[in-house]
């Protein structure tokens, strides 16, 4: 049973609930799983991958010495007719017809011959000396070569001895003007080799030769054939540190985070949603369904989330721009350093909401509303890049693991998200896809909340209209009365004009006998 599946059946009841046992690898290993690798981590999916390449392989092989057979009868049979006298007009057809399918034959045959890359190229010269091969044969030696680099380690092609024959012809994607930020990372990378001195130089040598090698294959090998050669690289090259370092895991996962970097920046532009790929369909559909789903409440998920708390909506708004940022990134690290710091953020959102440490249970449905906001650009293009070259050690274990499992399990959700899931009823799902109608309007706590606002609004409006004709009174009512008093002012004025009389003279000024005046009242002591 799917991830997802188990998920439709969790969401019967009201909210997303997932077990963690569920976001591990469908065969048991214990590992992450990813909905890309039909519920397999990495390790298990490539088994899976390989086996049945084998047996696609095995199916072609038998089918070529199948159709080898029949054309070797077919061709027998017209060298004895070639044999005769005289050949009509139908037998020259035949013969005709006979000894192209016997050139068809042979390419095939090629395809699966045991001869090396360098023989064959040493032996392109001396047979273009020969004759001039036409164009289809030209393009069964371009098939013949290509298949043979499906099947060959990309270490070995990556090898010192090969290199000079891969840099001859590079491709015009490596020759070209780097940009800033690559020229950057390789500077960041050549500084960072130079700590591990004849290691480093060893390193750097591989992936030069395997970023040259990969160039060759950029045009005529699929998304999924350049996924297994880095990811065999990885592997190959982190298999080789472990010897070196003498398992020393921390150190070999440093150098594999470089390398990661290194190989990815400079392969980015090709093998991020090429052009081969479903990948920019993908895209569209995802973005088209979410604008569809812009409708879901925070109520219907369930999420433990209070955006009224202005810590809670930062928590929020920081998560949407982390998980908006992940396209800007080239490496698969970084885009995954994106993932987990949104991750990061939902969790503390739930706690400071709940104020307790959040769970496992709350995250997916946060989850699944912080993408129904953020609508991410390029979204499938990013899970599928990540998918596809990330070093798989990253996929299978750990917090970014876990996160970027969840993430595909959200968006896989919301592809199918459907009426059971919110627990609506099929009819008023519908109505809210097409956008006939919206929750809100059918909500009635919602629309009375709105009437008791619009109502408390208008008293509000008439209170105001009323406290302004007041104002405007009381201001025509000063006016008036300045204008009263200064009338009355003026009317006693006019009535009573002031008189200035000279001052007053000292009271004793005009008393001549001041010496017949009696001496001045002195306090009496009584004794008692």
């Amino acid at each position: 049973m799917s991830v997802f599946s188990k998920m439709s059946q969790k969401s019967e009841r009201r909210g997303i609930r997932v077990d963690q046992s569920e976001l591990l690898c469908t065969k048991g290993c214990g590992y992450y799983g990813n909905p890309a690798w039909q519920g397999f981590c990495s390790k298990c999916w490539r088994e899976e991958y390989h086996h049945v390449r084998q047996k696609q392989i095995k199916e072609d092989w038998a089918l070529a010495e199948r159709l080898q057979r029949e054309e070797e009868a077919a061709y027998a049979s017209s060298q004895g007719a070639q044999s005769q006298p005289s050949l009509t007009p139908f037998s020259k057809f035949e013969e005709k017809k006979s000894n192209e399918k016997t050139r068809k034959v042979t390419t095939v045959k090629k395809f699966f011959s045991p001869s090396s890359r360098i023989s064959s190229k040493k032996a392109a010269p001396e047979t273009a000396g020969n004759c001039v091969p036409s164009g289809r044969e030209r393009h069964a030696d371009t098939l013949l070569r290509d298949l043979r680099e499906i099947f060959t380690s990309p270490w070995d092609l990556a090898s010192p001895t090969e290199e000079s024959h891969e840099t001859k012809a590079p491709s015009p994607s490596i020759s070209r003007q780097a940009s800033i930020e690559t020229d950057q990372v390789s500077r960041d990378f050549i500084d960072f080799l130079k700590s591990l001195h004849k290691p480093g130089r060893e390193i750097h040598k591989q992936c030069r030769a395997f970023i040259e090698t990969m160039a060759t294959k950029e045009d005529h090998q699929s998304v999924e054939e350049l996924s297994e050669c880095v990811q065999d690289f990885y592997q190959n090259m982190s298999d080789r540190l472990l010897t070196h370092f003498k398992g020393s895991s921390e150190r070999v996962e440093r150098v594999m985070d470089q390398v990661e970097k290194y190989i990815m920046t400079r392969l980015y532009k090709n093998v991020f949603c090429p052009e081969i790929t479903d990948d920019e369909k993908k895209d569209l559909a995802v973005q088209k369904r979410i604008r569809a789903l812009h409708w879901v409440t925070i109520q219907m998920l369930c999420v433990p989330v209070d955006e009224e708390i202005p810590e809670v909506s930062d928590m929020v708004v920081k998560a949407i721009t982390d998980i908006i940022e992940m396209d800007s990134k080239r490496v698969p690290r970084d885009k995954l350093a994106c993932i987990t710091k949104c991750s990061k953020d939902i969790f503390n959102a739930i706690k400071i909401t709940r104020n307790e440490p959040a769970s496992a249970d709350d995250f997916l449905p946060t989850l699944i509303y912080i993408v129904l906001k953020a609508n991410p650009p390029r979204l499938q293009s990013n899970i599928q890049y990540i998918t596809r070259f990330c070093n798989p050690s990253r996929l299978m274990t750990g917090e970014d693991g876990y996160y970027f499992t969840n993430l595909c399990c959200a968006v896989a959700f919301i592809e199918k998200l459907d009426a059971q899931s919110l627990n609506l009823s099929p009819e008023d799902f519908e109505r809210y896809m097409t956008g006939q109608t919206s929750p809100c309007r059918q909500d009635p706590e919602g629309l009375s909340q709105v009437y008791q606002s619009l109502e408390l609004l208008s008293g509000l409006g008439e209170r105001q209209e009323r406290v302004l004709e007041g104002a405007r009174r009381l201001e025509s009512d000063l006016i008036d009365w300045q204008d009263g008093v200064a009338r009355e002012v003026q009317d006693i004025l006019d009535k009573y004009p002031l008189e200035i009389r000279p001052p007053a003279s000292a009271i004793d000024s005009d008393n001549v006998e001041n010496d017949r005046l009696p001496p001045p009242l002195l306090p009496q002591v009584f004794a008692g």
